[in-house]
């Protein structure tokens, strides 16, 4: 009886030691427009790459190291795999991509501009996007404050989700790469997390914009704002006031639309705040 006792606690101490840890069960979501969270071990932190992209790496409620890896919209459904380092050896982890459907979206633009600019409005338009792009791939190599992110701005429904193939006056554009809060112009928007503010601008799409990096590969962006509450360079506390509700840019009306990225993908900022529709 002795032995079937310690036989049952060491098999029930191994089932604690491999189950999942807190941030594997909230944000592994591995489709496109998802997030992939690999275990990777114990001991010293590795190195992690994804389509030669550095990766965010933390440390589980399980103790185990996790990669959490951004899953752009055309990621490939099958087998992924990860490039792990620790210095001496590298290996190859591999994670499964499942499949995941998105809804269509049909929008009527009043100024057409905003769906066919002239060249001089491309041209502006090449010289935002460089910049957000530039802003999107940048990893600095600091851990977050939290992975789990706070909602933005409180209360409101959420409207357009992540995904949507988007149609303006009835010509396909890019998927919707954030979520939209319908929420009243003015209404206060707060950092998720901490991080440092690395754009500050009003753009031809977006309208005024603002970016903050968290660290480690994870940035977000919150557009068709109406006022700024920070500046270049500022870091920001978790819930600080960093800009107001607007509808400037391509807008039909008052909303925030809210991007996450993680290692220079745009990903469903639902799986973030656990409104992550399957």
């Amino acid at each position: 009886m002795f032995r079937l006792i310690t036989l049952c606690c060491a098999l029930w101490f191994v089932g604690v030691a491999h189950a999942q840890g807190y941030i594997g069960r909230m944000l592994n979501h591995p489709v496109p427009g998802g997030i992939a969270v690999v275990e990777l071990g114990q001991g010293q932190a590795p190195g992690v790459t994804y389509e030669k992209r550095s990766v965010m790496v933390v440390r589980d409620t399980n103790q185990q190291w996790v990669a959490v890896v951004g899953l752009g919209l055309k990621t490939p459904t099958g087998e992924q795999s990860l490039e792990v380092s620790d210095g001496k050896t590298r290996r190859r982890v591999p994670f499964q991509v499942g499949t995941k459907h998105y809804k269509e979206q049909h929008i009527t633009l009043k100024n057409k501009k905003q769906v066919n600019p002239d060249p001089a409005q491309l041209v502006r338009f090449e010289r935002e996007y460089a910049a957000q792009i530039r802003a999107y791939e940048q990893f600095r190599p600091v851990t977050p404050s939290n992975v789990l992110l706070d909602r933005p701005v409180s209360g409101g429904r959420l409207s357009s989700p992540f995904g949507l193939r988007r149609f303006f006056n009835g010509e396909e554009r890019n998927p919707h790469s954030g979520l939209d809060f319908a929420v009243q112009a003015g209404t206060q928007v707060k950092a998720p997390a901490d991080g440092v503010v690395t754009i500050v601008d009003d753009y031809f799409f977006n309208g005024k914009t603002v970016f903050i990096d968290h660290g480690q590969g994870l940035v977000t962006m919150y557009c068709h704002l109406s006022a700024f509450d920070v500046v270049v360079g500022q870091t920001v506390k978790r819930g600080q006031v960093i800009a107001r509700v607007g509808s400037t840019g391509r807008a039909t009306g008052p909303h925030l639309h809210w991007n996450v990225s993680l290692n220079g993908q745009r990903v469903d900022p639902a799986i973030f705040i656990g409104a992550f529709q399957p």
